[in-house]
């Protein structure tokens, strides 16, 4: 039986910390990843997943359509539409590469699955500094974006519902979500199907693109949008692994 495999690109940023204590400072670098709820969650499921951290995914992402088709399913994860266009090649030696959204949007309409998950740093982000609007990726994806900052904080926590629960997707979650502390605003494209909402917004949306599939995922796969309870909730390998495999046409 062919190994399902699946590559996720993000989920990964540095933080520079400025300690000043008086008159003195110094200054710290910690490297964090967020991305193990999500690739446990596969991998218990049988997939084989491939994980690059954005400062990989740079250099190292698959760079045409024939590349990508290695995997049933790709996901992006909080890695903005730079990360994926500006090779390092091209930004620091003006070396021609290939157009990667090009190549991703192409994969899926070639028969690939696409899985974009929300953060600061996907949709259109924090500052609109994720830049996926207008590009060859939205064109695969099933939802229209903003040009603007896309977020919608809701500290306060927002308990998501389900619209549609016999699709793949949401078969069996049942409606006791746990909470969750943000998503992206994005608006459905005609034809495409409206699984679950966080209030009147989306928060997953499924789509055909040629012969692949796309689904969005509006908030986060882990903290600060998914809290605690939503990352150890006990549906959350049946969220994600149904997305991967429907996306990834393994689920009709």
């Amino acid at each position: 039986m062919k190994k399902l495999r699946t590559l996720i690109a993000g989920e990964s940023w540095t933080v520079h910390s400025i300690h000043q204590k008086g008159f003195d400072s110094f200054t710290t670098t910690e490297y964090a990843e967020g991305v193990q709820w999500l690739k446990q969650a596969l991998e218990q499921a049988g997939w084989d997943v491939t994980f690059q951290p954005s400062h990989v995914a740079a250099r190292a992402f698959p760079q045409t359509a024939e590349e990508l088709a290695a995997y049933d399913c790709v996901i992006l994860s909080d890695i903005g539409a730079n990360t994926l266009l500006l090779h390092p090649d091209t930004f620091v030696r003006s070396t021609a590469m290939p157009n990667r959204l090009e190549a991703m949007r192409d994969y899926v309409a070639a028969g690939g699955g696409l899985v974009m998950v929300g953060g600061y740093l996907t949709f259109q982000g924090i500052d609109a500094k994720a830049q996926y609007a207008g590009t060859a990726i939205e064109e695969a994806l099933p939802v229209h974006l903003s040009r603007h900052d896309d977020r919608a904080e809701t500290p306060q926590g927002i308990v998501p519902e389900t619209v549609d629960a016999s699709h793949p997707i949401t078969a069996g979650l049942g409606d006791d979500w746990p909470m969750l502390l943000g998503y992206n605003r994005v608006a459905a494209k005609p034809g495409c199907a409206v699984l679950a909402k966080v209030g009147d917004d989306p928060l997953i949306v499924a789509g055909a693109f040629g012969r692949g599939r796309a689904v969005a995922f509006t908030s986060d796969c882990g903290p600060h949008w998914a809290p605690p309870p939503f990352v150890e909730w006990s549906g959350y390998k049946r969220l994600w692994s149904q997305i991967a495999g429907w996306a990834g046409g393994i689920l009709s």
